[in-house]
């Protein structure tokens, strides 16, 4: 057998204060998708880009906190602690909540009449999109995860 099939497979701790930093750390990040957005639009003026900036940290650290929160959670007492996992649930999270806001709710609220000859273009828009919004928050989740967690030590 060899040398790595030997060793105990490794395992990751946190501790509270860890995750509140993680929290603070991914909030600042995804604020910078909002003030990388302004600046895009053309906005230069130094209020509106940090106001933006600041409110997006803002909106950011609550949904990270409401919809990622429980299920990193799960994913925590499942023992799937990986930042494979964190990746993972940034990149669903992101996607589910920025398709189902492009889609009227994945179709469940009634969308304006004008928009029903080209629904099949908007949910083709919403995938995409949101696709390249689920690849940031997936790098998003990665460096949230690095902050959180580090390697147990089994002595």
């Amino acid at each position: 057998m060899n040398d790595r099939a030997m060793r105990a497979p490794r395992r990751y701790e946190m501790s509270i204060d860890r995750a509140g930093l993680a929290l603070a750390v991914g909030s600042v990040l995804a604020g910078g998708i909002v003030l990388g957005l302004l600046l895009l639009g053309g906005k230069r003026d130094p209020l509106t880009l940090t106001s933006g900036w600041v409110i997006g940290s803002v909106f950011a650290g609550i949904a990270i906190t409401a919809v990622g929160g429980p299920l990193w959670l799960v994913m925590h007492v499942a023992g799937l602690r990986k930042p494979r996992h964190a990746a993972l649930v940034g990149a669903v999270t992101a996607m589910a909540i920025f398709v189902g806001a492009q889609t009227y709710g994945f179709g469940l609220f009634s969308m304006p009449p004008m928009d029903n000859g080209a629904w099949i273009y908007r949910w083709l828009s919403a995938l995409a999109s949101s696709a390249v919004l689920a690849v940031i928050a997936a790098f998003i989740g990665v460096v949230m995860w690095r902050v959180a967690y580090r390697r147990c030590r089994d002595y």
